[in-house]
């Protein structure tokens, strides 16, 4: 009911009386109060006169479905957000009810407080400075077929950045670099058996309107955000939607015609590793290659020393990137 008031109060320019509002929903004047009373609490400014009724002056800086709807154009992505003002991992919350839930519900929180990277890393999510959401979806897909979801989510992500007009680059598997530092990871996590995906959760990190002194020195020297790189302050709530929006269409497409080709197309022309010599970091080994190509199957292609190999994981690190051994 509280979304519908405010649905009615974001659809006039002027004031929207008590008695309007009753007769539309159904409920009490007193109704009406309680949950205008509720919305000015989660930050909405909500001017009332007598006679006159509501009006609706400005909205929050958050990511709750009512903020973000209006932005939406997807199918089913999204029209299910579970919403938090602070959460240990969207991720972790994610995967602990994915098996149990609609296809395409979101989890989004305004700060984390455990936020994970890839190989257990910490990631800094300082409050309503950033989106940090995950994704859960149920494909029709065997546990191979999981990390080219990775790479749909990186190209449709690059694809929504490219407005802002900066250096952005793809680097593989999921990560998304302004500039050479990190501005976005994804962390792709699945419940499978052996021949079939039970449920898979794609984490998503953005660094939008963080600003410097929100990374400690370490992180200023690898990370960096949109408001630091573009000088402006982020529509969160717009880029939430539209990040969403192109999600769902590169993932119905893919899911359709099976064929990841446009979205490596994407990843491997806006490379940051490709002709570039990177340090590999397996297990076991650290070691110099040149990568030379992303393959139609989505693995790493690099020349370790004349010798081709075939990377589907691991770590490459661009903090030691080299132009020639």
């Amino acid at each position: 009911m509280k979304s519908k008031i405010l649905n009615i109060l974001r659809s006039s320019d002027t004031y929207v009386s008590g008695e309007e509002i009753s007769k539309l929903l159904g409920i009490s004047r007193a109704a009406i109060w309680k949950h205008i009373n509720q919305l000015k609490k989660e930050g909405y400014q909500i001017d009332s006169l007598t006679k006159n009724g509501y009006k609706l002056i400005s909205s929050p800086d958050i990511l709750s479905f009512d903020e973000i709807s209006p932005f939406l154009k997807t199918k089913f992505i999204g029209h299910d957000i579970l919403y938090f003002e602070s959460i240990d991992s969207t991720n972790t919350f994610a995967k602990s009810i994915s098996q149990n839930c609609k296809d395409g519900l979101v989890i989004i929180a305004e700060e984390q407080t455990k936020g994970r990277g890839r190989l257990g890393r910490t990631w800094v999510s300082p409050k309503r400075k950033g989106i940090w959401m995950s994704i859960i979806l149920h494909p029709n897909l065997p546990p191979t077929e999981a990390h080219k979801l990775t790479i749909i989510t990186a190209s449709s992500i690059y694809n929504t950045l490219c407005k802002f007009n900066v250096d952005i680059k793809i680097k593989w598997p999921n990560d998304i670099l302004i500039n050479g530092k990190k501005v976005c990871g994804i962390l792709t996590e699945m419940n499978a058996e052996l021949n079939h995906i039970n449920s898979l959760v794609i984490g998503i990190g953005i660094n939008v309107n963080t600003e410097v002194e929100d990374f400690n020195e370490e992180l200023t020297k690898i990370a960096t955000s949109l408001r630091i790189e573009t000088g402006k302050f982020i529509d969160r709530k717009k880029l939430t939607a539209e990040i969403l929006n192109n999600f769902e269409d590169f993932y119905i497409d893919y899911l359709s015609t099976k064929d990841i080709r446009p979205y490596l197309e994407i990843v491997r022309k806006n490379s940051a590793l490709i002709n570039k010599y990177v340090e590999i970091i397996k297990p076991n080994e650290k070691y110099i290659a040149k990568v030379v190509d992303i393959d139609d199957d989505g693995q790493l292609v690099i020349d370790n020393d004349g010798k081709i190999e075939k990377l589907l994981s691991g770590e490459v690190s661009l903090h030691n990137m080299y132009n020639g051994k």
